[in-house]
């Protein structure tokens, strides 16, 4: 099992470059890399050449800080189809840094329109018809998340699209801040997804369906926007007993990342206390060996 940060509170401050050393400083071995500016923006194709990648790889060797993933978010399921070539495009060089950086998982969303499934699945999988060859020959891992707005959002749902593509290597990532959006139902969908969950975000949210959907207030009434926080934990109503409970159960030994965002003057000290509630979760539900084998050596230094 692995325990990664995803800095990206500090991207508005810091360079791709910067981001191994502030990972290790604050007592994580690994790190995410979602998308950044000066990396793999969203929707984008990636801003840096072969020499920024080698110098990311040294400064992340130096630091001692694994890359965990590579986390790109591409228009790969359309809606239109000039994009969805462009995100191919894009894909194909996110895959070479990927193998440049000696990363071997990329994990991502299904991406494409909710209220237009059946053509978002066909962009979906003509961009697969391309990129699976690619993926298997550098033996890179697909790991895939529902997400908010995304033509698979249940989380139920997204297992059954995984199990459908048919490639041991393609697998499921269960997002705790998107709860309440992908079913509330942690124990259902882990023990659905099984072996096939390989990949964890850890952060809060509220629950936006309660109160009759007054947890936020959202205008007009009945916007088809998609609410939701990646807040610490303790600062919603994520049930991680529950989360934890049900990886224990399907024997989970991937990665658990902690994936905050919006609280940047804070960063540091939410991005700690993260590391200690996850160490704390895991040594809860998987044990205290479980718990010391992923405990980095830096963390008596914070």
């Amino acid at each position: 099992m692995k325990l990664a940060l995803d800095p990206q509170m500090f991207y508005s401050t810091q360079s791709v470059l910067e981001l191994p050393d502030t990972v290790a400083s604050l007592g994580y071995d690994w790190m995410e890399l979602s998308p950044k500016a000066d990396f793999i923006p969203f929707f984008s194709y990636p801003k840096v050449d072969d020499a920024g990648v080698r110098a990311l790889k040294k400064r992340a060797a130096d630091a001692g800080v694994g890359i965990a993933s590579v986390l790109p978010v591409q228009r790969w399921s359309g809606p239109d189809e000039e994009q969805r070539q462009a995100a191919v495009r894009s894909w194909k060089r996110i895959i070479q840094i990927t193998v440049d950086l000696g990363v071997d998982v990329i994990n991502s969303e299904f991406n494409g329109r909710p209220e237009a499934p059946e053509t978002a699945e066909a962009h979906f999988l003509r961009s697969l018809d391309e990129l699976l060859p690619i993926l298997e020959a550098e033996g890179i891992k697909l790991v895939l998340e529902p997400h908010p707005d995304d033509f698979i959002e249940d989380g139920h749902a997204a297992v059954n699209a995984i199990r459908g593509l048919n490639k041991d290597w393609i697998s499921f990532l269960y997002c705790t801040p998107h709860t309440f959006h992908q079913g509330n139902d942690a124990t259902g969908i882990i023990a659905a997804a099984g072996d096939k969950v390989s990949y964890v975000h850890l952060a809060d949210t509220l629950d936006h369906t309660a109160n009759n959907g007054l947890r936020y207030i959202v205008n007009p009434p009945g916007s088809t926007v998609r609410v939701h926080q990646h807040a610490e934990m303790g600062r919603g109503e994520v049930d991680f007993d529950e989360v934890f409970t049900a990886l224990a159960a399907v024997g989970f030994d991937g990665v658990i990342s902690s994936c905050v965002f919006g609280w940047d003057e804070h960063a540091r000290e939410i991005s700690i206390r993260q590391r200690d509630k996850a160490l704390a979760l895991v040594g809860k539900h998987f044990g205290s060996s479980t718990q010391e084998s992923i405990t980095s050596s830096k963390t008596t230094s914070n």
